[in-house]
């Protein structure tokens, strides 16, 4: 393969791609990725985006992952015009409902002579080439391209079962790609390949263009590591447009690598790359596909921060770098707090209820089914804690000592490491202070006033040994809501209480 020059074609005029994965695990960051600007392209273009699914490996794909795929797609609000569960004129959209096109187009090609039976076994291919001086995995040999009907017969005698393989052109294969320029694959770079078993199974390498033909695809935007596949295809394109199965051969973009530590590849298997996982942590659909977008594109140079909508405004694949993207965590999750940021209140407090569900702060799942307290405590928090997380799942940390009737929290290690000596001293003083306040008066200013002045003006403490034993004592954290704002909204006895808790537990 070599990158001959930098040249990018035009695109269609009524873009049409595709969306195609293989239910064959967890849907990963990657997937995620190819799904993102695949649906970009299409509504940045006012094309369409199809959807199908790549299920014809009964021995890896499942069911409970081909619901997975759907339920991602779902929750990140990447919609499809054509395809699962939406119809359209090329059904069916699974290929293991797609078995006798498959077969009708093999026997095109192998009548048109655009393929040929095969009847090479892999032990057969490894001793041929040994013999010839080529390295045993050197690929098959094109032995089978001219077997006589005699030859073919002898082989059908010993039982054998031929597998069907596409008759590679001897020349060069060139096409330009819409993120990499101009890509060239020398003739003889690429050997004969099958495409259907010698059981009769097809591969994906007939599949995935067969259904592109038939559905009309003209722009692929697929993962770098397909590239090595596309001078097949477009052969095979070739044949299906001869044939009259394809009206054209479709554009190719390949996306660059998504790298996960260490530089290396990003594995389906790294808890990193698994999509459920960011969403349990508490990312929102806008901040991650915010990230993902970043992964070989940008919005404007010295900008990280955008909507959906102000990407498709600006999305045009050719923008794509082909430089490998890494996934920084650190940066997904700044990316995903600002968004959080930008939530309406009631949208945050609506988002938030499941995790604090999940983590046992709140009696149910959703907020409509919350009691009164609780709803009148979250919305009281909100402005105090919206701003202060990065993640969904960090709320219940933060509204958990709002919303308890405790009257004591048992400090978390790192909260208990900042009590000093004074912390006694400092309690005592500010449970004396606090006592004198009437409840009509427990507010925030009052509250910061009062202990203001018996703790740093009189007690003579700095702020932050003055109110550190005061925040740890409310919430048993080391990082909370505001103080004074907490005292509030938990109520003069509770807050007392907690005061005295901690004092008795020192």
């Amino acid at each position: 393969m070599t990158d001959a020059e930098n040249t990018k074609p035009e695109l269609p005029a009524n873009v049409r791609v595709r969306f195609c994965p293989s239910p064959t695990g967890t849907p990963h960051v990657g997937m995620v990725r190819t799904a993102l600007f695949n649906w970009a392209e299409a509504r940045a273009t006012g094309g369409k985006l199809i959807f199908r699914i790549e299920d014809t490996d009964a021995a890896r794909d499942s069911e409970e992952s081909y619901n997975q795929i759907l339920e991602a797609l779902r929750w990140l609000g990447i919609d499809w015009d054509e395809g699962i569960d939406v119809g359209g004129p090329h059904g069916p959209y699974r290929q293991s409902e797609r078995t006798d096109i498959y077969k009708d187009v093999a026997a095109k090609l192998l009548e048109a002579g655009y393929a040929y039976e095969s009847f090479s076994t892999p032990e057969e291919i490894k001793e041929r080439n040994l013999a010839a001086g080529r390295p045993a995995e050197f690929g098959y040999d094109g032995y089978d391209r001219n077997l006589t009907e005699e030859q073919k017969a002898a082989f059908r005698a010993e039982d054998r079962k031929p597998a069907l393989r596409i008759r590679m052109p001897d020349e060069d294969i060139a096409f330009d790609d819409l993120i990499r320029g101009t890509i060239e694959f020398k003739a003889g770079s690429v050997p004969d390949y099958v495409i259907v078993r010698p059981n009769g199974d097809p591969l994906y390498t007939l599949t995935n263009p067969v259904d592109d033909a038939m559905m009309d695809i003209n722009v692929v935007l697929r993962g770098e590591d397909l590239l090595s596949s596309t001078p097949r295809q477009i052969v095979l394109y070739r044949y299906l447009e001869e044939l009259g199965i394809a009206k054209t051969t479709p554009l190719f973009g390949h996306m660059p690598y998504v790298m996960g530590q260490g530089n290396k590849k990003l594995s389906k298997r790294d808890p990193e790359s698994n999509l459920f996982n960011h969403r349990d942590a508490g990312f929102i659909r806008e901040g991650l596909l915010n990230y993902l977008a970043l992964l070989g594109w940008s919005i404007a140079p010295d900008r990280d921060v955008f909507s959906m909508d102000e990407m498709i405004a600006k999305f045009d694949v050719r923008d794509v770098k082909a430089n490998p993207a890494r996934f920084d965590l650190d940066k997904a999750i700044s990316i995903n707090a600002e968004h959080i940021r930008m939530l309406e209140p009631e949208d945050f407090l609506r988002r938030s209820v499941p995790y604090l569900h999940r983590d046992g702060v709140v009696s149910a799942d959703n907020w409509d089914a919350l009691t009164d307290r609780e709803r009148e405590v979250l919305t009281a928090a909100a402005p105090l804690v919206q701003p202060r997380v990065r993640l969904l799942g960090e709320v219940a940390g933060m509204v958990g000592s709002l919303l308890s009737t405790e009257e004591y929290l048992e400090p978390a290690a790192d909260a208990r490491k900042q009590l000093k000596e004074s912390a006694g001293e400092v309690l005592d003083a500010a449970i004396a202070a606090l006592e004198g306040v009437d409840e009509a008066d427990w507010k925030t200013d009052n509250l910061h006033e009062t202990l203001n002045k018996a703790l740093v003006e009189d007690g003579g403490y700095k702020p932050r040994l003055a109110f550190g034993p005061v925040r740890v004592a409310m919430s048993g954290r080391r990082v909370s809501p505001p103080l004074f704002e907490s005292m509030e909204i938990v109520g003069k006895p509770i807050s007392i209480a907690r005061l005295k808790g901690l004092r008795k537990h020192l």
